[in-house]
Protein backbone atom coordinates (compact mmCIF):
# COMPACT_ATOMS: atom_id res chain seq x y z
CA UNK A 1 0.00 0.00 0.00
CA UNK A 2 1.18 3.18 -0.84
CA UNK A 3 1.81 6.35 1.30
CA UNK A 4 -0.65 9.32 0.83
CA UNK A 5 2.39 11.34 0.73
CA UNK A 6 4.00 10.36 -2.23
CA UNK A 7 4.07 12.72 -4.89
CA UNK A 8 2.12 11.89 -7.44
CA UNK A 9 4.85 13.68 -10.35
CA UNK A 10 8.41 12.98 -9.07
CA UNK A 11 10.47 16.10 -9.80
CA UNK A 12 7.68 18.22 -11.67
CA UNK A 13 10.33 21.26 -12.16
CA UNK A 14 12.56 19.03 -14.36
CA UNK A 15 9.57 17.88 -16.20
CA UNK A 16 8.88 21.42 -17.37
CA UNK A 17 12.39 22.19 -18.23
CA UNK A 18 13.04 19.17 -20.12
CA UNK A 19 9.43 19.91 -21.74
CA UNK A 20 10.44 23.11 -23.16
CA UNK A 21 13.32 21.63 -25.40
CA UNK A 22 11.47 19.09 -27.34
CA UNK A 23 11.06 19.77 -30.76
CA UNK A 24 9.28 16.80 -32.22
CA UNK A 25 5.62 16.55 -31.13
CA UNK A 26 5.94 12.40 -30.27
CA UNK A 27 9.22 13.43 -28.04
CA UNK A 28 7.23 15.83 -25.68
CA UNK A 29 4.01 13.50 -26.13
CA UNK A 30 6.17 10.52 -24.73
CA UNK A 31 8.24 12.40 -22.39
CA UNK A 32 5.23 13.95 -20.74
CA UNK A 33 3.44 10.55 -19.77
CA UNK A 34 6.41 8.54 -19.29
CA UNK A 35 7.85 11.00 -16.28
CA UNK A 36 4.33 10.97 -14.77
CA UNK A 37 3.94 7.07 -15.07
CA UNK A 38 7.37 6.69 -13.44
CA UNK A 39 6.13 7.52 -10.37
CA UNK A 40 4.62 4.86 -8.16
CA UNK A 41 1.85 6.66 -7.71
CA UNK A 42 0.59 6.56 -10.82
CA UNK A 43 -1.13 3.88 -12.66
CA UNK A 44 -1.60 5.12 -15.87
CA UNK A 45 -0.89 8.12 -17.88
CA UNK A 46 -2.32 9.23 -21.51
CA UNK A 47 -2.86 12.00 -23.73
CA UNK A 48 -5.59 12.30 -26.80
CA UNK A 49 -5.28 14.86 -29.37
CA UNK A 50 -7.92 16.25 -31.38
CA UNK A 51 -7.37 14.84 -35.04
CA UNK A 52 -9.97 14.18 -38.06
CA UNK A 53 -11.96 11.01 -37.72
CA UNK A 54 -9.72 8.00 -38.90
CA UNK A 55 -10.51 4.38 -38.34
CA UNK A 56 -14.36 5.34 -37.62
CA UNK A 57 -14.90 1.33 -39.56
CA UNK A 58 -13.10 -0.50 -36.47
CA UNK A 59 -13.83 2.22 -33.39
CA UNK A 60 -15.71 0.48 -30.83
CA UNK A 61 -17.62 3.87 -29.81
CA UNK A 62 -18.30 4.57 -33.24
CA UNK A 63 -22.50 4.56 -32.48
CA UNK A 64 -21.65 7.26 -30.01
CA UNK A 65 -19.77 9.54 -32.09
CA UNK A 66 -21.91 12.19 -33.46
CA UNK A 67 -20.63 13.47 -36.94
CA UNK A 68 -16.92 10.99 -37.29
CA UNK A 69 -15.27 14.23 -38.22
CA UNK A 70 -13.07 14.93 -35.31
CA UNK A 71 -12.23 12.90 -32.68
CA UNK A 72 -9.94 12.31 -30.09
CA UNK A 73 -6.56 9.64 -30.65
CA UNK A 74 -4.78 7.78 -27.98
CA UNK A 75 -1.41 9.21 -29.16
CA UNK A 76 0.58 8.33 -25.54
CA UNK A 77 0.35 6.02 -23.24
CA UNK A 78 2.77 4.37 -20.36
CA UNK A 79 2.20 2.91 -16.81
CA UNK A 80 2.53 -0.47 -15.34
CA UNK A 81 -0.08 -3.30 -13.76
CA UNK A 82 0.67 -4.13 -9.80
CA UNK A 83 -1.35 -7.45 -10.76
CA UNK A 84 1.20 -8.26 -13.21
CA UNK A 85 4.53 -6.56 -13.20
CA UNK A 86 5.68 -7.49 -16.71
CA UNK A 87 2.22 -5.59 -18.08
CA UNK A 88 3.13 -2.37 -19.57
CA UNK A 89 0.25 -0.06 -20.67
CA UNK A 90 2.08 1.59 -23.47
CA UNK A 91 -0.17 0.32 -26.21
CA UNK A 92 -2.23 2.73 -28.16
CA UNK A 93 -4.19 0.73 -30.18
CA UNK A 94 -6.75 -0.67 -27.46
CA UNK A 95 -10.71 0.30 -26.52
CA UNK A 96 -10.48 3.73 -25.95
CA UNK A 97 -8.00 4.57 -28.46
CA UNK A 98 -10.74 6.99 -30.13
CA UNK A 99 -13.08 9.29 -27.90
CA UNK A 100 -15.58 11.13 -29.48
CA UNK A 101 -15.98 14.44 -28.62
CA UNK A 102 -18.44 15.18 -25.49
CA UNK A 103 -19.26 11.71 -25.38
CA UNK A 104 -18.12 9.73 -22.13
CA UNK A 105 -15.75 11.50 -19.19
CA UNK A 106 -12.48 12.38 -21.47
CA UNK A 107 -14.63 13.27 -24.57
CA UNK A 108 -16.75 16.25 -22.18
CA UNK A 109 -13.57 17.59 -20.87
CA UNK A 110 -12.58 18.16 -24.57
CA UNK A 111 -15.76 19.45 -25.50
CA UNK A 112 -16.00 22.07 -22.49
CA UNK A 113 -12.26 22.55 -22.03
CA UNK A 114 -12.54 22.31 -18.19
CA UNK A 115 -11.05 19.57 -16.10
CA UNK A 116 -12.66 16.96 -14.35
CA UNK A 117 -10.67 15.88 -11.19
CA UNK A 118 -11.40 13.37 -8.57
CA UNK A 119 -9.18 12.90 -5.85
CA UNK A 120 -10.73 9.87 -4.05
CA UNK A 121 -12.80 7.46 -6.27
CA UNK A 122 -13.83 5.33 -3.08
CA UNK A 123 -17.76 5.17 -2.58
CA UNK A 124 -17.83 5.16 -6.29
CA UNK A 125 -17.95 1.80 -7.85
CA UNK A 126 -19.04 2.98 -11.08
CA UNK A 127 -17.60 6.19 -12.11
CA UNK A 128 -14.92 3.91 -14.24
CA UNK A 129 -15.97 1.83 -17.38
CA UNK A 130 -14.37 -1.33 -15.71
CA UNK A 131 -14.58 -1.12 -12.24
CA UNK A 132 -12.67 -4.77 -11.33
CA UNK A 133 -9.65 -3.49 -13.13
CA UNK A 134 -9.59 -0.22 -10.78
CA UNK A 135 -9.86 -2.59 -7.95
CA UNK A 136 -7.18 -4.63 -9.00
CA UNK A 137 -5.29 -1.86 -9.66
CA UNK A 138 -5.33 0.09 -6.58
CA UNK A 139 -6.78 2.99 -8.94
CA UNK A 140 -7.83 5.78 -5.89
CA UNK A 141 -7.88 9.19 -7.65
CA UNK A 142 -8.52 10.36 -11.48
CA UNK A 143 -6.97 13.48 -12.97
CA UNK A 144 -8.20 14.79 -16.28
CA UNK A 145 -6.42 17.81 -17.66
CA UNK A 146 -7.60 19.51 -21.18
CA UNK A 147 -4.69 20.66 -23.19
CA UNK A 148 -5.70 24.16 -23.85
CA UNK A 149 -2.93 26.50 -26.25
CA UNK A 150 -4.10 30.58 -26.68
CA UNK A 151 -8.03 29.66 -26.67
CA UNK A 152 -8.48 26.28 -28.72
CA UNK A 153 -8.69 23.06 -26.93
CA UNK A 154 -5.85 20.48 -28.38
CA UNK A 155 -6.18 17.49 -26.21
CA UNK A 156 -6.45 15.52 -23.02
CA UNK A 157 -4.48 14.77 -20.81
CA UNK A 158 -5.50 11.97 -18.15
CA UNK A 159 -4.01 10.68 -14.83
CA UNK A 160 -5.20 7.56 -13.00
CA UNK A 161 -3.61 7.15 -9.34
CA UNK A 162 -2.89 5.05 -6.80
CA UNK A 163 -3.14 7.36 -4.07
CA UNK A 164 -5.64 10.09 -3.36
CA UNK A 165 -5.26 13.15 -5.26
CA UNK A 166 -4.37 16.28 -3.33
CA UNK A 167 -4.64 19.95 -4.19
CA UNK A 168 -0.91 20.33 -4.86
CA UNK A 169 -0.92 17.50 -7.20
CA UNK A 170 -4.07 18.89 -8.74
CA UNK A 171 -2.25 22.25 -9.48
CA UNK A 172 1.15 20.68 -10.85
CA UNK A 173 -1.20 18.78 -13.04
CA UNK A 174 -2.86 21.76 -14.62
CA UNK A 175 0.37 23.35 -14.81
CA UNK A 176 1.66 20.36 -16.72
CA UNK A 177 -0.71 20.22 -19.01
CA UNK A 178 -0.78 24.24 -19.62
CA UNK A 179 2.72 23.00 -20.73
CA UNK A 180 2.01 20.57 -22.70
CA UNK A 181 0.17 22.33 -24.81
CA UNK A 182 2.26 25.02 -25.68
CA UNK A 183 5.10 22.49 -26.30
CA UNK A 184 2.94 20.54 -28.53
CA UNK A 185 1.36 23.28 -30.33
CA UNK A 186 4.90 24.71 -30.50
CA UNK A 187 6.60 21.53 -31.77
CA UNK A 188 3.64 21.45 -34.13
CA UNK A 189 4.39 24.14 -35.51
CA UNK A 190 8.22 23.40 -35.83
CA UNK A 191 7.46 20.12 -37.56
CA UNK A 192 5.69 22.31 -39.88
CA UNK A 193 8.28 24.36 -40.77
CA UNK A 194 10.60 21.61 -41.17
CA UNK A 195 8.48 19.79 -43.32
CA UNK A 196 7.53 22.97 -45.82
CA UNK A 197 11.29 23.67 -45.72
CA UNK A 198 12.18 19.68 -46.92
CA UNK A 199 9.39 19.77 -49.82
CA UNK A 200 10.80 23.06 -50.99
CA UNK A 201 14.00 21.90 -50.91
CA UNK A 202 12.53 18.96 -53.01
CA UNK A 203 10.58 20.89 -55.32
CA UNK A 204 13.97 23.22 -55.61
CA UNK A 205 16.00 19.96 -56.71
CA UNK A 206 13.51 18.85 -59.20
CA UNK A 207 12.83 21.98 -60.91
CA UNK A 208 16.53 22.23 -61.05
CA UNK A 209 16.15 18.82 -62.71
CA UNK A 210 13.77 19.85 -64.80
CA UNK A 211 15.84 22.55 -66.09
CA UNK A 212 18.61 20.22 -66.48
CA UNK A 213 16.68 17.85 -68.78
CA UNK A 214 13.77 19.30 -70.56
CA UNK A 215 13.41 19.09 -73.83
CA UNK A 216 12.17 22.69 -74.70
CA UNK A 217 10.51 22.96 -78.01
CA UNK A 218 9.72 26.74 -77.34
CA UNK A 219 6.84 28.77 -77.33
CA UNK A 220 3.49 27.28 -79.26
CA UNK A 221 4.69 28.58 -82.69
CA UNK A 222 2.92 28.77 -86.19
CA UNK A 223 -0.79 30.07 -87.31
CA UNK A 224 -1.84 26.78 -88.79
CA UNK A 225 -5.29 26.27 -88.44
CA UNK A 226 -4.35 22.58 -86.87
CA UNK A 227 -2.21 24.59 -84.26
CA UNK A 228 -4.99 27.06 -83.63
CA UNK A 229 -7.61 24.47 -82.77
CA UNK A 230 -5.15 22.94 -80.21
CA UNK A 231 -4.89 26.67 -78.03
CA UNK A 232 -8.66 26.96 -78.42
CA UNK A 233 -9.06 23.75 -76.35
CA UNK A 234 -6.06 24.79 -74.17
CA UNK A 235 -7.91 28.35 -73.75
CA UNK A 236 -10.95 26.71 -72.67
CA UNK A 237 -9.98 23.74 -70.37
CA UNK A 238 -7.10 25.36 -68.66
CA UNK A 239 -9.19 27.20 -66.39
CA UNK A 240 -11.10 24.24 -64.67
CA UNK A 241 -9.42 21.47 -62.86
CA UNK A 242 -10.61 18.83 -65.58
CA UNK A 243 -8.46 16.32 -66.40
CA UNK A 244 -7.01 16.40 -70.02
CA UNK A 245 -5.85 13.51 -72.04
CA UNK A 246 -2.94 14.79 -74.75
CA UNK A 247 -2.66 12.52 -77.57
CA UNK A 248 -0.33 12.20 -80.55
CA UNK A 249 2.90 11.23 -82.30
CA UNK A 250 6.04 10.97 -80.41
CA UNK A 251 7.59 14.30 -80.28
CA UNK A 252 4.87 16.75 -81.29
CA UNK A 253 5.25 18.80 -77.84
CA UNK A 254 3.10 17.17 -75.53
CA UNK A 255 4.44 18.33 -72.36
CA UNK A 256 4.98 21.88 -73.96
CA UNK A 257 0.55 21.42 -74.32
CA UNK A 258 0.70 20.46 -70.54
CA UNK A 259 2.78 23.31 -69.28
CA UNK A 260 0.76 26.06 -71.05
CA UNK A 261 -2.38 24.51 -69.59
CA UNK A 262 -0.78 24.51 -66.05
CA UNK A 263 0.76 28.00 -66.94
CA UNK A 264 -2.87 29.04 -67.66
CA UNK A 265 -4.96 27.59 -64.57
CA UNK A 266 -5.36 28.48 -60.99
CA UNK A 267 -2.88 26.31 -59.91
CA UNK A 268 -0.06 28.12 -61.58
CA UNK A 269 1.42 29.44 -58.16
CA UNK A 270 2.14 25.62 -57.48
CA UNK A 271 4.77 22.87 -59.19
CA UNK A 272 3.84 21.43 -62.41
CA UNK A 273 5.50 17.84 -61.37
CA UNK A 274 6.47 15.16 -64.28
CA UNK A 275 6.51 11.60 -64.11
CA UNK A 276 8.05 9.88 -67.08
CA UNK A 277 5.79 6.58 -66.22
CA UNK A 278 7.96 4.24 -69.22
CA UNK A 279 11.39 5.37 -67.15
CA UNK A 280 9.92 4.06 -63.58
CA UNK A 281 11.32 0.63 -62.85
CA UNK A 282 8.19 -1.88 -62.33
CA UNK A 283 9.08 -2.19 -58.05
CA UNK A 284 9.02 1.25 -58.08
CA UNK A 285 5.93 2.43 -59.19
CA UNK A 286 4.24 2.73 -55.52
CA UNK A 287 7.24 4.25 -54.33
CA UNK A 288 7.73 6.91 -57.02
CA UNK A 289 4.02 8.27 -56.72
CA UNK A 290 3.01 7.56 -53.28
CA UNK A 291 6.41 7.74 -51.34
CA UNK A 292 7.61 5.46 -48.68
CA UNK A 293 8.79 5.56 -45.02
CA UNK A 294 12.48 4.86 -43.91
CA UNK A 295 13.01 1.80 -43.77
CA UNK A 296 9.93 0.40 -45.58
CA UNK A 297 12.01 -1.52 -48.35
CA UNK A 298 15.72 -2.37 -48.37
CA UNK A 299 17.44 0.90 -49.64
CA UNK A 300 14.75 3.32 -47.98
CA UNK A 301 17.10 5.04 -46.02
CA UNK A 302 15.10 8.38 -45.29
CA UNK A 303 11.42 9.00 -45.66
CA UNK A 304 10.55 9.89 -49.70
CA UNK A 305 7.37 12.32 -50.92
CA UNK A 306 6.07 10.54 -53.73
CA UNK A 307 4.94 12.57 -56.80
CA UNK A 308 1.18 13.01 -56.08
CA UNK A 309 2.13 14.73 -52.66
CA UNK A 310 4.71 16.97 -54.24
CA UNK A 311 2.15 18.07 -56.96
CA UNK A 312 -0.63 18.97 -54.14
CA UNK A 313 -2.62 21.91 -54.96
CA UNK A 314 -0.69 21.45 -58.32
CA UNK A 315 -0.41 19.73 -61.42
CA UNK A 316 1.02 16.42 -62.15
CA UNK A 317 1.86 15.48 -65.59
CA UNK A 318 1.84 11.61 -66.39
CA UNK A 319 4.24 11.00 -69.57
CA UNK A 320 3.66 7.75 -71.57
CA UNK A 321 0.92 6.41 -69.34
CA UNK A 322 0.08 4.00 -71.47
CA UNK A 323 3.53 2.12 -70.01
CA UNK A 324 2.01 1.90 -66.48
CA UNK A 325 1.72 -1.82 -66.06
CA UNK A 326 -2.08 -2.78 -65.76
CA UNK A 327 -1.54 -4.38 -62.33
CA UNK A 328 -0.70 -1.08 -61.32
CA UNK A 329 -3.31 1.04 -62.72
CA UNK A 330 -5.75 0.22 -60.08
CA UNK A 331 -3.79 1.89 -57.65
CA UNK A 332 -3.75 4.96 -59.88
CA UNK A 333 -7.49 5.04 -60.22
CA UNK A 334 -7.75 4.87 -56.41
CA UNK A 335 -5.60 8.46 -56.27
CA UNK A 336 -7.01 10.04 -58.96
CA UNK A 337 -11.23 9.06 -57.58
CA UNK A 338 -10.57 9.23 -54.00
CA UNK A 339 -8.01 11.61 -53.63
CA UNK A 340 -5.87 9.81 -51.25
CA UNK A 341 -3.10 7.34 -50.86
CA UNK A 342 -0.69 5.88 -48.23
CA UNK A 343 3.12 5.82 -48.18
CA UNK A 344 4.84 2.52 -48.55
CA UNK A 345 5.77 1.39 -45.20
CA UNK A 346 2.91 3.72 -43.20
CA UNK A 347 -0.85 3.40 -42.14
CA UNK A 348 -1.75 6.75 -41.93
CA UNK A 349 -4.16 8.08 -44.95
CA UNK A 350 -3.33 11.23 -46.67
CA UNK A 351 -5.00 13.47 -48.76
CA UNK A 352 -4.00 14.94 -51.96
CA UNK A 353 -5.71 17.92 -54.47
CA UNK A 354 -3.83 17.64 -57.32
CA UNK A 355 -4.53 18.42 -60.83
CA UNK A 356 -3.82 15.44 -63.43
CA UNK A 357 -2.62 15.87 -67.24
CA UNK A 358 -1.71 12.66 -69.14
CA UNK A 359 -0.28 11.95 -72.24
CA UNK A 360 0.77 9.24 -74.22
CA UNK A 361 1.43 8.42 -78.24
CA UNK A 362 -0.52 5.31 -77.87
CA UNK A 363 -4.30 4.56 -78.95
CA UNK A 364 -5.64 3.76 -75.24
CA UNK A 365 -9.14 3.40 -76.23
CA UNK A 366 -7.97 0.61 -78.33
CA UNK A 367 -5.84 -0.51 -75.69
CA UNK A 368 -8.66 -0.36 -73.21
CA UNK A 369 -10.67 -2.66 -76.01
CA UNK A 370 -7.77 -4.96 -76.28
CA UNK A 371 -7.77 -5.16 -72.25
CA UNK A 372 -4.09 -4.14 -72.12
CA UNK A 373 -5.51 -0.87 -70.27
CA UNK A 374 -8.12 -0.45 -67.66
CA UNK A 375 -11.58 1.06 -69.43
CA UNK A 376 -11.93 2.70 -65.90
CA UNK A 377 -8.95 4.45 -65.66
CA UNK A 378 -9.20 5.29 -69.87
CA UNK A 379 -12.14 6.94 -68.83
CA UNK A 380 -11.32 8.98 -65.93
CA UNK A 381 -7.90 10.45 -67.69
CA UNK A 382 -9.76 11.46 -71.61
CA UNK A 383 -11.96 13.93 -70.04
CA UNK A 384 -11.03 16.68 -72.01
CA UNK A 385 -8.83 15.11 -74.84
CA UNK A 386 -6.43 16.72 -76.95
CA UNK A 387 -4.76 15.46 -80.00
CA UNK A 388 -1.82 17.11 -81.12
CA UNK A 389 -0.90 16.73 -85.12
CA UNK A 390 2.01 15.82 -86.30
CA UNK A 391 4.60 18.04 -87.73
CA UNK A 392 3.71 17.10 -91.27
CA UNK A 393 0.01 18.19 -90.79
CA UNK A 394 1.10 21.86 -90.12
CA UNK A 395 4.24 22.44 -92.49
CA UNK A 396 2.84 26.05 -93.03
CA UNK A 397 3.97 26.91 -89.93
CA UNK A 398 7.98 25.47 -90.66
CA UNK A 399 9.09 29.25 -91.49
CA UNK A 400 8.32 30.84 -88.08
CA UNK A 401 9.17 27.40 -86.20
CA UNK A 402 12.51 27.43 -87.49
CA UNK A 403 13.13 31.00 -86.79
CA UNK A 404 11.78 30.79 -83.27
CA UNK A 405 14.28 27.84 -82.70
CA UNK A 406 17.16 28.97 -84.72
CA UNK A 407 17.25 31.77 -82.01
CA UNK A 408 17.11 29.98 -79.00
CA UNK A 409 19.75 28.00 -80.27
CA UNK A 410 22.06 30.84 -81.36
CA UNK A 411 22.00 31.89 -77.39
CA UNK A 412 22.63 28.38 -76.29
CA UNK A 413 25.59 27.91 -78.59
CA UNK A 414 26.63 31.99 -78.69
CA UNK A 415 26.61 32.24 -82.36
CA UNK A 416 24.91 34.87 -84.53
CA UNK A 417 21.06 33.94 -85.76
CA UNK A 418 21.45 32.08 -89.25
CA UNK A 419 19.66 33.66 -91.90
CA UNK A 420 17.01 31.49 -93.61
CA UNK A 421 16.84 31.70 -96.78
CA UNK A 422 14.26 29.93 -99.43
CA UNK A 423 16.07 27.22 -99.96
CA UNK A 424 15.96 26.12 -96.83
CA UNK A 425 12.44 26.56 -95.80
CA UNK A 426 12.39 24.94 -99.03
CA UNK A 427 13.85 21.75 -97.96
CA UNK A 428 12.45 21.48 -94.57
CA UNK A 429 8.61 21.42 -96.07
CA UNK A 430 9.43 18.97 -98.23
CA UNK A 431 10.96 16.35 -95.58
CA UNK A 432 7.83 14.50 -94.00
CA UNK A 433 9.55 14.90 -90.25
CA UNK A 434 8.80 11.17 -88.58
CA UNK A 435 10.56 12.43 -85.86
CA UNK A 436 8.52 15.96 -85.55
CA UNK A 437 9.51 18.84 -83.40
CA UNK A 438 12.04 16.98 -81.25
CA UNK A 439 13.58 15.89 -84.78
CA UNK A 440 13.36 19.54 -86.36
CA UNK A 441 15.00 21.00 -83.58
CA UNK A 442 17.93 18.55 -83.84
CA UNK A 443 18.27 19.20 -87.27
CA UNK A 444 18.36 22.60 -86.59
CA UNK A 445 21.20 22.12 -84.19
CA UNK A 446 22.86 20.33 -85.87
CA UNK A 447 23.12 22.76 -89.23
CA UNK A 448 23.89 25.61 -86.92
CA UNK A 449 27.06 23.25 -85.36
CA UNK A 450 28.21 22.57 -88.99
CA UNK A 451 27.21 25.68 -90.60
CA UNK A 452 30.37 27.55 -92.64
CA UNK A 453 29.73 31.12 -92.87
CA UNK A 454 26.10 31.43 -91.36
CA UNK A 455 25.33 29.25 -94.21
CA UNK A 456 22.72 26.08 -92.85
CA UNK A 457 22.87 22.73 -94.72
CA UNK A 458 20.46 20.42 -93.26
CA UNK A 459 21.40 16.69 -93.14
CA UNK A 460 17.66 14.83 -93.38
CA UNK A 461 17.11 11.33 -93.95
CA UNK A 462 16.96 10.53 -97.49
CA UNK A 463 14.41 7.70 -96.85
CA UNK A 464 11.85 10.14 -95.86
CA UNK A 465 12.42 11.99 -99.55
CA UNK A 466 11.91 8.47 -101.62
CA UNK A 467 8.77 8.21 -99.94
CA UNK A 468 8.30 11.74 -100.89
CA UNK A 469 8.89 10.62 -104.41
CA UNK A 470 7.35 7.63 -104.59
CA UNK A 471 4.44 9.73 -103.15
CA UNK A 472 4.30 11.48 -106.24
CA UNK A 473 5.22 8.65 -108.79
CA UNK A 474 1.86 7.08 -107.11
CA UNK A 475 -0.35 9.82 -107.92
CA UNK A 476 0.76 9.38 -111.24
CA UNK A 477 0.31 5.96 -112.22
CA UNK A 478 -3.03 6.24 -110.12
CA UNK A 479 -4.26 8.76 -112.77
CA UNK A 480 -3.10 7.12 -115.92
CA UNK A 481 -5.03 3.76 -114.94
CA UNK A 482 -8.22 5.67 -114.95
CA UNK A 483 -7.87 6.32 -118.55
CA UNK A 484 -8.22 3.71 -121.59
CA UNK A 485 -3.88 4.10 -122.49
CA UNK A 486 -2.23 0.91 -122.42
CA UNK A 487 0.67 0.52 -119.73
CA UNK A 488 4.09 -0.59 -120.44
CA UNK A 489 5.91 -2.67 -118.69
CA UNK A 490 8.50 -0.82 -117.61
CA UNK A 491 5.39 1.06 -116.26
CA UNK A 492 3.77 -1.73 -114.81
CA UNK A 493 6.96 -2.02 -113.18
CA UNK A 494 6.90 1.40 -111.74
CA UNK A 495 3.42 0.54 -110.73
CA UNK A 496 3.77 -2.14 -108.39
CA UNK A 497 6.96 -0.71 -106.84
CA UNK A 498 5.43 1.68 -106.19
CA UNK A 499 2.02 -0.41 -104.72
CA UNK A 500 4.44 -2.37 -102.86
CA UNK A 501 6.31 0.65 -101.33
CA UNK A 502 2.91 2.35 -99.84
CA UNK A 503 2.33 -1.11 -98.43
CA UNK A 504 5.41 -1.06 -96.62
CA UNK A 505 4.88 2.77 -95.79
CA UNK A 506 1.61 1.44 -94.37
CA UNK A 507 2.87 -0.76 -92.29
CA UNK A 508 6.05 0.72 -90.61
CA UNK A 509 8.48 -1.51 -92.82
CA UNK A 510 7.15 -4.64 -91.43
CA UNK A 511 7.15 -7.30 -93.74
CA UNK A 512 5.73 -10.29 -92.60
CA UNK A 513 2.95 -11.22 -89.82
CA UNK A 514 -0.13 -9.37 -89.23
CA UNK A 515 -0.23 -6.16 -90.16
CA UNK A 516 2.75 -6.35 -92.55
CA UNK A 517 3.05 -5.75 -96.10
CA UNK A 518 2.44 -9.20 -97.37
CA UNK A 519 -1.21 -8.94 -95.40
CA UNK A 520 -2.32 -5.72 -97.27
CA UNK A 521 -1.01 -7.28 -100.81
CA UNK A 522 -2.66 -10.41 -100.47
CA UNK A 523 0.87 -12.68 -101.01
CA UNK A 524 3.24 -14.64 -99.20
CA UNK A 525 6.06 -13.21 -97.18
CA UNK A 526 8.54 -15.04 -99.39
CA UNK A 527 6.99 -13.73 -102.66
CA UNK A 528 7.30 -10.52 -101.64
CA UNK A 529 10.59 -10.25 -100.50
CA UNK A 530 11.78 -11.46 -103.98
CA UNK A 531 9.48 -8.69 -105.57
CA UNK A 532 10.84 -6.18 -103.49
CA UNK A 533 14.87 -7.47 -104.40
CA UNK A 534 13.82 -8.16 -108.06
CA UNK A 535 11.80 -3.59 -108.13
CA UNK A 536 15.17 -2.60 -106.47
CA UNK A 537 13.53 -1.24 -103.41
CA UNK A 538 15.03 -0.08 -100.68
Amino acid sequence: MLEEKTPLIDQPKTLLLELAQRLQVDDALNLIVDRIAASPAVALARIWLIRPGAGCETCPLRQECPDQTRCLHLVASAGASVVDPQRKFSRTDGAFRRFPIGVRKVGRIAATGEPLEVGNLLGQPDWLVHPEWARAEGIRGFGGQPLVYRGEVLGVLAVFSRTTINDEDLDWLRTIANHAAASIANASAWEEIESLRRRLEMENDYLQEEVRTRNAFGDMVGKSAALQKVAEQIELVAPTDSTVLITGESGTGKELVAREIHRRSSRSERPLIKVNCAAIPRELYDSEFFGHTKGSFTGAVRDRVGRFELADAGTLFLDEIGEIPLDLQSKLLRVLQEGELERIGEEQTRRVNVRIIAATNRDLKNESDEGRFRSDLYYRLSVFPIELPPLSQRKEDIPLLAEHLLAQLARKLGRPVPRLTKANVHDLQRYDWPGNIREFQHVLERAMITSQAGRLRFQLDPVQAVNRKSTTEQAGIVASLDDERVMTAAELRQWEAANIRRALAQSNGKVSGVGGAAERLGMKPTTLASRIKSLGIH
